[in-house]
């Protein structure tokens, strides 16, 4: 839900670290010939801003919750600026739930000016431009997710469970995203800190940044509680790989 959450609550529980200010995750990956964009929340119009995302070749969308589509509207601007059509992968439910929710997109009615995207079922490994990407499947309790590893950077957010075909193509990534969701308790459809920790562990990778942390996961604390290849991502980190 972001932090603090809609209204203000939760603020009470964390300091004004501004690391704790949390957007909807997403994430911006460039390379010499790319501008990838993984996920577009509800912020993603401020974040494209305060980070001068200034062009995107392509968009990946994890699952159809709408904390990681629903600023799909804001790439508009996008296709104005690049006079074109962005295109964009994601699992088939994925596809679906874009297609249903943003219907005024598609179609022979789609409305004048708005977001111009061609939709693809990822279905398994593809390479763009100077980019390897690799399809990464695990479940969000009921609901299957795919994250990605682009490279040598493997991208999973709400992550419950992460089968073992799926950890193979993870290992030896030099940099790893996983969600951590809270310290305790145990949660239905999410990984704790704990968790996540110990798969980091598992999977012996450099680095690993945690997201999608709630109200009570404080920066600064937490990071001292935990080994030091494992810290808490914040809004705008930059990682160089």
């Amino acid at each position: 839900m972001g932090v603090p959450v809609a209204g203000g609550f939760g603020r009470e529980r964390i300091n004004q670290d501004p690391r704790n200010q949390r957007y909807r995750c997403s994430a911006w990956v460039r390379s010499k010939e790319a501008s990838i964009l993984i996920d577009a929340g509800p912020e993603f119009r401020l974040q494209s801003i305060r980070s001068n995302i200034r062009h995107i070749d392509l968009v990946l969308i994890t699952h159809e919750h709408m904390d990681h589509m629903a600023g799909l509207d804001d790439l508009r601007s996008y296709n104005y600026a690049q006079n074109g059509p962005i295109p964009l992968y994601s699992t088939k439910k994925g596809i679906d739930s874009i297609r249903s929710r943003f219907d005024y997109m598609f179609g022979e009615n789609r409305y004048p000016g708005s977001t111009d995207l061609v939709l693809n079922e990822m279905t398994g490994p593809m390479t763009f431009r100077d980019i390897d990407i690799t399809p990464l499947h695990y479940n969000h309790g009921a609901i299957d997710v795919m994250g990605f590893r682009l490279n040598d950077f493997s991208y999973m957010t709400d992550v419950k469970q992460i089968p073992e075909r799926t950890k193979e193509l993870v290992k030896g990534s030099k940099v790893m995203v996983l969600s951590g969701l809270r310290w305790s308790p145990p949660h239905a459809t999410h990984l704790i800190i704990p968790e996540a920790v110990e798969i980091a562990r598992e999977l012996d990778i450099p680095m690993t940044y945690l997201i999608h942390m709630n109200s009570y996961v404080d920066h600064e604390s937490s990071n001292k509680k935990l080994p030091s290849n494992v810290q808490l991502a914040y809004d705008q980190l930059e990682i160089e790989i």
